[in-house]
């Protein structure tokens, strides 16, 4: 980062996500701009690209983050409405700059007219294939297929190459072929984005065909596609300019424009990112911000990130440049241009990709036929594009919140007064004083979230960034089943009986299986007793996220450690993301792991409190190890494992990071557990952050609901014991 001298009171913050020889040349260029007499420096900030979006959405809106960011286009269309970007005309009119740039590079940053950001360069996919293993890179479908036959058919069982590698589940790596085989996302003349065209089959049958007969492999992700072109078990990919940055050193690899369809005569068409600069509305440089922007479009600034960072520039003066000509993979990528599709901008885009995926998915497991995949895939995408609930009144909730209120009020002052707890409160008032920090803590980071997000539950936001009050329109839609059948995965009571499943599993096996290792180690004949505690500890030591990942990675169906084992030992492999079953085993496998070493600390921490009198007493009186485990140590332990169990249900009930990396949800949702849900509603299925919100106060109830059976269970059992 290069950082303004501290005496200047203005600077530029730029925010970015460069990496590599992208980073480089933009520290190159900050440098010279700041060098230069008469500048506001630059600051730079590297900020992940995952987290960029939600940094800036929660930013921008009150006056803070960056003056300019660096992102991709098709956030224009939303964040247009809603107030975050500041439109490049008027006075900040580039007009000038404009026939300077690339026209395909600038088309997509225009929203009702108007342009939103300058174009910077332009990313998409392109075929990476390794020269040692094909003297030149197909130039049809049908020579690509062919390429993968001859892969297949000479390549050894134990360690299979493959002709073609890359996400076949990712459905913006499966646009091409839609574009090839002459469909659209979004066809012309369309309110909304469609699955349910004759384009969209073919494109399906075309890379269910390639499945069907092993031309590419089975479930792959990133990690294993680099990890096989690096290695040479794979002669192509499809990928884009961010994969430069992976390939080792040494590995010999060209780029060439995506084949040709040898069915229709059209090109295969990658979806396009333009990468833009945008200007944040509220800050207080927006002239000197615009002036940078300028400057890094301007042909020698251009000239240094093609050349430096390798990137396609949107800059047309650029490509005329000997060096850059010459780049093979520059090259490759400008020839490409000629048929990329720009994403669509348009808010809508948000809900297409979640049911694209699921019916890539169902075809490439071999669950559904192709038709209908896309026929579920368009109703879930009608179900996630509905209309907004009406507007409701506020008068009788406002009413009711106020009797609310109210009642709430004299219930409570009724219990103080007859309690005298005023005077006692009081006479008491200086402990009020050490316990007033941890008070209001509590109320700003939790009672308040708690208040915002169930006030939130009433609203809906809609396509122009407008809150609109609907009332319980949100929960009659959730308890009512009015998206859903309540029989399917969508539902919030089948989630829920998912949820509750997959809590009651996980608790008990973390009680069974930490209660059992507590009880090994506290054998007093056992050796090596703290090394194995430390070893028993390390899966709760590792962040979960990566324990979900590494899982994910030994259940993979072709490649996985999991499906190894079986095939050694002479079972077939499990497609374990194929079936509910499977897939709700590999969730739990995962988090048992994690939870087990909870409950062995706090078995331990409850049988070290256990009199050894009281088991010698037992013996005495004849009772054997069976007999002194299930009538004075399990009766002894249980209530010191009752509060564990309750929070661990709790945890257990919302642990969304094992769903979400593990499972994802598979097969078609059915392993998603209310609180994945409810993210899904609030980020991926169009920001319907009020549906969210509502599933959210729901978790709340029913996880007062549990707590309020399971400490009533306790009550019993402590009365019992007493």
């Amino acid at each position: 980062m290069i950082a303004a001298p501290l005496f200047l009171a203005a600077q530029i913050v730029l925010w970015h996500a460069y990496s590599g020889g992208e980073e480089k040349a933009l520290e190159t260029l900050v440098q010279k701009w700041n060098l230069s007499a008469g500048h506001i420096p630059v600051e730079l900030v590297a900020v992940p690209f995952a987290s960029m979006a939600d940094k800036l959405q929660a930013a921008i809106p009150r006056g803070h983050g960056p003056d300019v960011f660096f992102f991709a286009h098709d956030i224009v269309g939303e964040w247009s409405r809603y107030g975050l970007l500041t439109p490049l005309e008027g006075e900040l009119s580039f007009s000038d700059v404009l026939p300077t740039l690339l026209p395909r590079t600038v088309a997509p940053l225009r929203v009702h007219g108007k342009l939103w950001g300058l174009p910077l360069s332009f990313k998409s996919l392109a075929l990476f294939y390794r020269t040692d293993l094909l003297p030149a890179p197909p130039t049809t479908t049908e020579e690509m297929r062919a390429i993968c036959r001859r892969f297949r058919e000479t390549s050894p069982p134990s360690a299979p190459r493959f002709g073609l590698v890359y996400e076949a589940g990712d459905f913006f790596r499966h646009a091409v072929w839609v574009h090839g085989f002459g469909g659209a996302i979004w066809p012309a003349g369309s309110p909304a984005p469609r699955f349910d065209t004759p384009q969209e089959l073919r494109a399906l049958q075309f890379v269910a065909d390639m499945a069907r007969r092993h031309d590419i492999p089975d479930e792959m992700t990133a990690v294993l596609v680099t990890q096989f072109f690096n290695q040479g078990r794979a002669a192509m990919t499809l990928n884009g300019p961010w994969f430069i940055g992976q390939i080792e050193p040494g590995v010999p690899y060209g780029v060439a424009p995506l084949p040709r369809m040898s069915e229709t005569g059209r090109m295969a068409a990658p979806l396009t990112n333009i990468e833009a600069g945008f200007l944040n509305p509220k800050s207080q440089v927006r002239a000197e911000a615009a002036a940078f922007l300028r400057y890094l479009v301007a042909p020698e600034a251009a000239l240094l990130r093609a050349r430096l960072g390798r990137q396609s520039v949107s800059t047309a003066a650029t490509w005329d440049d000997a060096q850059v000509r010459k780049d093979p993979v520059l090259s490759a990528f400008r020839a490409q241009l000629e048929s990329m599709v720009p994403m669509d901008n348009r808010p809508e885009m948000r809900a297409f990709w979640e049911p694209g995926q699921q019916a890539l998915r169902q075809v490439l497991r071999g669950s559904v036929e192709p038709e209908r995949a896309l026929r579920l895939a368009q109703q879930q995408l009608d179900i996630f594009l509905r209309p907004m609930p009406r507007r409701a009144p506020e008068g009788p909730y406002m009413a009711m919140l106020s009797l609310l209120l109210l009642c709430g009020a004299l219930w409570t002052y009724q219990r103080l007064r007859r309690r005298a707890l005023f005077a006692e409160m009081w006479k008491r008032r200086g402990a009020y004083g050490y316990l007033g920090p941890a008070a209001i803590s509590m109320l700003l980071l939790v009672f308040v979230p708690f208040a915002v997000g169930a006030g939130m539950s009433l609203f809906t936001l809609d396509m122009n960034g407008n809150w609109r009050f609907v009332g319980a329109a949100n929960f009659r839609s959730i308890l009512l089943c009015r998206d859903t059948p309540c029989w399917q995965p969508l539902s919030f009571y089948y989630t829920l009986l998912v949820t509750v499943l997959w809590t009651v599993l996980n608790v008990m096996l973390h009680v069974l299986i930490g209660g059992t290792l507590a009880l090994l180690l506290r054998d007093p004949f056992m050796r090596l007793k703290g090394v194995y505690r430390m070893l028993l500890l390390v899966p709760w030591a590792v962040p979960n996220y990566i324990t979900a990942l590494i899982w994910k990675g030994m259940f993979n169906r072709q490649f996985g450690a999991i499906n190894g084992i079986l095939v050694w030992i002479g079972l077939s492999p499990v497609s374990w993301f194929s079936r509910f079953s499977t897939a709700l085993c590999a969730n739990v496998a995962t988090n048992v792991w994690l939870g087990f070493p909870f409950m062995m600390v706090v078995c331990l921490g409850a049988l070290s409190q256990i009199p050894p009198e009281v088991e010698e007493a037992a013996v005495l009186d004849g009772a054997g190890r069976w007999q002194t485990l299930r009538h004075v140590i399990l009766p002894l332990l249980g209530p010191a494992l009752l509060p564990s169990i309750m929070l661990g249900a709790v945890w257990t009930f919302n642990m969304f990071n094992i769903v979400f990396l593990v499972s994802g949800g598979e097969p078609d949702g059915a392993t998603d557990i209310l609180v994945s849900q409810a993210y899904r509603w609030a980020f991926t299925r169009g920001h319907r952050y009020g549906y969210a919100a509502a599933y959210a106060v729901l978790i709340f109830v029913v996880l007062i609901f549990q707590s309020a059976v399971m400490r009533r269970y306790s009550d019993r059992a402590g009365a019992v014991d007493e």
